[in-house]
This record gives C-alpha cells, sequence and structure tokens, in this order.
C-alpha cells in the first residue's frame, strides 16, 4: 500500500466532489472528505497500477488532452444534432474497424472510451488490436479512422 497513491486519489475525487457538489457548507465537505477517504483508500490501486517514473508525465498528459475531448464532444453534440434535426443531413449507419497501435490494455481502454463519449461513434467491441466502431454517418468515421484521437491517447501513455 503506497500512502502517495491513496493521498493522490483522494485529492482527484475530492476535487470532483466540490466541483461536482457545489455545496460549501461543513456537513457537504465533510461527507465528501469521508466518501473520498473510504473510496481512495479501497481503490486507489485502481487508478495507480503503474509502478513506473512516469505517473508525473502521463498525468499530465492526460489533464491536458482532457481539454481538446471536451472540444470533440462538443463539436459531435454539434453535428448529431445537426443530423437529427436537418433532413439534407446523411445518417448512414456503419460500422469500422482498425488496428490499433495501442499496446496497454490502460491506452485501449482510455481511447475506447474517448471514442464512446463522442456523440455519434460507439465502441461496439475490441478483439485484439482491432476495434469495431458504430459510426452514425462516414463522416464520424472518417474522422476516427484518420487517427488524430489514437495519436493523442499513445501520446499520454508513452506509445508513440
Amino acid at each position: 500500500m503506497n500512502i502517495k497513491d491513496i493521498i493522490t486519489t483522494f485529492i482527484i475525487l475530492f476535487t470532483f466532489w466540490v466541483l461536482l457538489s457545489a455545496h460549501f457548507d461543513l456537513f457537504h465537505i465533510g461527507s465528501g472528505i469521508i466518501c473520498c477517504a473510504i473510496i481512495a483508500f479501497a481503490s486507489h490501486d485502481l487508478l495507480f497500477q503503474d509502478t513506473g517514473n512516469h505517473r508525473l508525465t502521463k498525468t499530465v498528459r492526460f489533464t491536458a488532452y482532457l481539454p481538446w475531448l471536451i472540444y470533440q464532444i462538443v463539436l459531435a453534440n454539434i453535428d448529431v444534432a445537426k443530423r437529427a434535426l436537418s433532413p439534407s443531413m446523411p445518417i448512414d449507419p456503419q460500422i469500422v474497424s482498425f488496428r490499433t497501435k495501442l499496446k496497454s490494455e490502460v491506452a485501449r481502454t482510455a481511447f475506447a472510451n474517448s471514442i464512446t463519449l463522442t456523440p455519434g461513434t460507439v465502441t461496439v467491441d475490441i478483439v485484439d488490436d482491432i476495434f469495431y466502431v458504430h459510426a452514425i454517418a462516414k463522416e464520424p468515421a472518417d474522422d476516427l479512422l484518420e487517427g488524430t484521437m489514437e495519436r493523442k491517447i499513445a501520446h499520454i501513455f508513452m506509445e508513440d
């Protein structure tokens, strides 16, 4: 048991608790501290499986990736809304498959979740190093196949 991992997990959880609850009274802050401490103690090893020296680098890179991902989610939301509301925008559902260069399970999971979080695309299955993704139309599928998201994930996990 690594106390630094527990403390780091607690700080991350408590930060989200405060941001999402938006209540700053003693009861809510106290509840947040207790809940986050219990969860951090019980599950810190899920967040910090990597015992290498690159944990801080990966954390910084992932933090830098989040604004880009949020921006992509916003753009995809607008695209899906246009497709749903405009008869001239094509809805042409398709399953695309592609081979990933990502090696670690954590990197593949982050990539699959990033795809699924982006409206208009859903990771259906991963078999070995082949991803199967449902896309609402050709354009979102082409954007995914272009590989920007995969390269960004590879950079986070130092697989580039």
